[in-house]
Parts: C-alpha cells; structure tokens; sequence
C-alpha cells in the first residue's frame, strides 16, 4: 500500500469507513491464502497402480485366486483406504503396496475403491490419489447335455459328438476344440473313439463342465494264432496259417514284432532298435500286413516287452547299467532266462524303446499291439534291484501301459497284455495287477495253458488232462477281476504237447471252456506254429 493511497484514504474517507474497508480487504486476502493453501492439498497427484485384476468376466477358478495389489506409489500404505462395494474392508500391507483377497464374492458386479487418506489439521481437507476398479463376477459353470456315441470297432474310424453346452463359448475333447452355436449347440469331429476322456465345456469367464464320453471299441471276435517272424518267412508255415484263415477258422494273425530273443522281426527305424542291432528285417512288414489285410484278418503285433537279452546285453556293454535289472551287487540279475535276460521296466529309456516299437507298428498298419512279459522276473523281489523305481514294481509296470494307452490308441491300434494265469490270485509275484492294468488295456490274456498249472490249482486234480475244466474255472477270476473296466479277456490257450499228448479234442475243450465262461475270443499258442486246424470251427 504506498503512501499517496494512504493519504488520500485519511483524507476522502471517514474513519468508519477505512476501518470497514480494511476489514474487508483483510477478508479477501485470507480467502485468496485459504484457496491457495486448500487448492494446493487438492492437487491431486498421479492415481494409484492396482495389479491382480484379470481382464474380462472374473469366473470361478480366477476368483479363487484373486488377490488385488495397491501400489502406495511414494505414500505410506498404512495410509490406503481399502473399500469393496462401499463397505471397508482390511488389507494386508506388504512393502509399499496393500493387497488384498476378497474371498467369494457372489456373481454380479462390485466396486473396488483405494484411496491415500492422512491425518493432520487439513487432513478432512485432503483427498490423496486413489483407484477404483468396476468388474464383473461369474462362477456359473456351463450347463452340458451330451449324445452318447455308438460303439465303434476300431480306434481307426472317427467318432462324432453332439450336444448342447448352454453357456459355454466353446467344447473340447483332448486337443480337439470347436465353438458352440448361439444356442450352446455343438458337433466335434475326434479322431478315434475317446474311451476313458470326456468333454469340456468352458465360457467366456473361464468356467469349465465336464461330461463324461461313453465310447468304447467294441472290438470283434478274435481267433487268432500265434505266428514268430521267422515262421511267417517260412514258405510250408505260412501256407498253412494261411490255410486256416481261407477256410474261416481264425480270423487274426499275431506276428511278433520284437520276440524272446529281443530281436525285432522286421527294419525298424525305431533308433534304440538299429543301434542295438535288434532290427533284423527277418520279413517285411508292409508286405505282410497288406497281405494279410487283403484277405480280411487282422493283425495283432506282439512285443515281448521286458524279457530282453538283446538290449540288455547291448545297454551294459555300452554304459547304460540303469537299463537292466540288477542283483543286489549290482551285477545284471540272472535267472533262467538268461545271465542278462531282463531290462529294466523303471527305466524311462527302456519304456520309451518299447512304446517307440508299439507305435511304429500301429503306424505300418498292426491292428493291435500285445505286450507280453510285461512284468518283473518270477523270483525274490529280495534278489532284485529296479535302478529308478519309486514305487511298487506292480504299479510301475500298470503305469508303464498307462504310458503307452494313447500313444498306440492315437496311432489306430488297441492294445493288450499278456499275463500269467497266477496273476489273478498272486499278482505280486510277477508284478501284474490285473485290475490295475485292466485300466489302460482294451484287453488283458491270460495264459491258461494247462501244462502250467500245479495239480489241485482251483481243485482241479491234474490240470494238463482237465483243459476244460481249469481254463473254465481260472476264467472266472479274470472275469471278476476287469469287470467295471473297458478291458475284454481273451485268453491264451494250449495248443502244443508238454507231459500230456495234445490234439484236436483238447484245444477245442479249451475254446469250450472260454465259451462258457463268456470268452469267445482266444489265442492259441504253439511256439512252432503248427497248429490242429480241427479243432477250429470253419465259421
């Protein structure tokens, strides 16, 4: 205020009325400060950052693992106000950040709000930075009806779903994905019949239904015999196979692919199989197999699984001493297969050399693929060592088919496994669980030679002269066993002379047997295959 303003307020104006004036202009001046200091706590700094949140609708699995993150961004975070649809709630601070969990929230939309408020004499005054979040709760899982599909007689031939997923954005089986229609309808094509999958049903929130498929391979009779690679390039063996095929009595071939010995019948290109020298190109496969096709059989490829001195001589030779079962001074385990008979069913590399031939074979064209000694050596688990093993070798083994289900099933073929008769009642004395392994077959064959069994064995006297009776009454226990189970028993019959002379009449008492029990599907065996065709019904 200079001095000429002064002198002229004294001397125009009254002194009531400067002191009015100065009253006012006072007033005015502490608004302008007030505004100025007020506006100054209302500047509101740059909002919050707030993490966790997942884009779109938030459904059922993303609920349960919400935790939304407040950066205090330079604030105390003992400062941040935490509201959820306008209710305070208690965060948890950790470092410069707040979280928090909201738990179940019911399906709608709700309001997340954080706010920096502090204290002080202004503190009513100051409105800190903050964030709010809108979003959108939705665990409704979609609603799922499901056409059964029709037995099909081979993993080669497609299977149709239809149905309706009311909800759902999309439904898949395996890899197989497609959208719904805008009324939840769908139709998916798969590869090969689902047997043990089911559908899932998921919409735009993530939530999932699942539906399990029904399928099943049906698969047809099979009466079938036994055929080595070297019997097949046989001019006088073959022929008269061949012979028994052409006037209807067997239906199916089983060639081996990987016998006994651990030598694979035809060139495999299996890497572990050329390197190993186990390849043999005893017969070509393709020719066999178009061969055989050609005259309406099918053909089941055998692959002598862990019974396998051709590798096992070759993996300890060359290092790979975990590949074979050892003695407990860790020295290849010998038994009366052999000094090295037995590689080493824990072992993922000696796994993955068997699927590897399993699924080669499914890939030439084999309608089926049987494991045989797919199991641990007959003898004191207390001789033997499994480098690797962690779990129970029964187990192990079950798992070891579980592995190989889809591969092999993927490829077009089914897939079985031999084991022995006393598996039923002594599963562990050769590691064959059989409602364990019932899981990952499409069927389990028990060998029920009659020679094999013990006298008295489910009281039947003797056995070898009784065929009817002991494969009738072994068969039951099968049968119980894989009932519930996607799993067929087919057994594997006597068709050779061990103590008792064997013809006609009793492989056709055992075909009988079968039959009763509800088994029409058999293999014969002989290991010379030379079969009696008399005994096989030309139908």
């Amino acid at each position: 205020m200079n001095e000429s303003w002064c002198a002229l307020n004294k001397s125009v104006l009254p002194t009531g009325r400067r002191r009015l004036l100065a009253i006012a202009f006072i007033a005015v001046l502490s608004i302008l400060v007030a505004s100025v200091t007020i506006g100054a706590f209302r500047a509101e700094p740059e909002g919050l950052t707030m993490t966790g949140l997942p884009e779109g609708v938030v459904g059922a699995s993303a609920m349960a693992a919400l935790e939304l993150r407040v950066d205090a961004r330079g604030h105390d975070p003992n400062d941040m106000r935490l509201e959820l649809d306008g209710e305070p709630v208690t965060g948890a601070v950790a470092g410069n950040a707040v979280s928090y969990r909201p738990g179940n929230l019911a399906d709608g939309t709700h309001r997340f709000t954080a706010e920096i408020r502090s204290g002080g004499l202004l503190g009513f005054l100051k409105a800190g930075p903050g964030v709010t979040k809108i979003f959108t709760v939705d665990t409704e899982p979609p609603t799922v009806e499901l056409s059964q599909p029709a037995s099909v007689p081979s993993y080669r031939q497609s299977v149709v779903l239809r149905g309706k997923a009311t909800g759902a954005d999309h439904v898949s089986v395996g890899t197989q994905s497609v959208p719904t229609a805008a009324d939840g309808s769908f139709e998916i094509t798969v590869p090969r019949a689902p047997v043990d999958a089911e559908m899932i049903a998921v919409d735009a929130a993530g939530n999932t239904a699942a539906k399990a498929i029904n399928a099943a391979v049906d698969l047809p009779r099979i009466k079938a015999v036994h055929v080595t690679a070297y019997a097949w390039m046989h001019e006088g063996l073959r022929a008269g196979v061949l012979d028994m095929a052409r006037e209807g009595r067997i239906n199916t071939v089983q060639l081996d692919i990987k016998d006994e010995d651990g030598i694979v019948g035809y060139d495999s290109q299996v890497p572990l199989a050329r390197a190993s020298g186990a390849a043999a190109g005893i017969y070509d496969a393709r020719a066999a197999l178009q061969q055989l096709h050609d005259m309406n059989l099918s053909v089941v490829g055998r692959i002598v699984a862990f019974r396998d001195p051709t590798m096992a001589e070759w993996a300890w030779r060359e290092g790979h001493r975990d590949w074979v079962i050892q003695n407990p001074s860790g020295e290849p385990y010998s038994s009366h297969y052999g000094a090295i008979a037995f590689t080493n069913f824990a072992d993922p590399e000696i796994r993955k050399y068997n699927i590897d031939l399993a699924v080669e074979a499914a890939e030439l064209g084999f309608d089926g693929i049987m494991y045989d000694y797919v199991r641990r050596p007959d003898g004191s688990l207390s001789q033997m060592q499994f480098p690797g093993l962690t779990d129970t070798p029964s187990v192990s083994i079950a798992q070891f088919l579980r592995e190989s289900r889809d591969p092999v099933r993927d490829k077009g073929a089914h897939l079985g496994a031999a084991v022995f008769g006393i598996a039923s009642t002594r599963p562990d004395a050769i590691a064959q669980d059989i409602p364990m392994i019932a899981q990952y077959v499409d069927y389990v064959a028990p060998m029920l030679y009659p020679s094999h069994w013990n006298p008295g064995e489910y009281d039947v006297a003797n056995p070898n002269s009784q065929p009817y009776d002991i494969v009738f009454r072994s068969l039951a226990d099968f049968n119980i066993l894989t009932a519930g189970t996607h799993a067929d028993v087919i057994p594997w019959l006597q068709d050779f002379s061990l103590g008792v002379n064997y013809g006609d009449a009793e492989v056709r008492a055992q075909i009988d047997a079968a039959a009763a029990a509800g088994d029409t599907s058999f293999f014969l065996w002989n290991a010379a295959t030379r079969y009696h065709s008399g005994a096989l019904s030309p139908n």
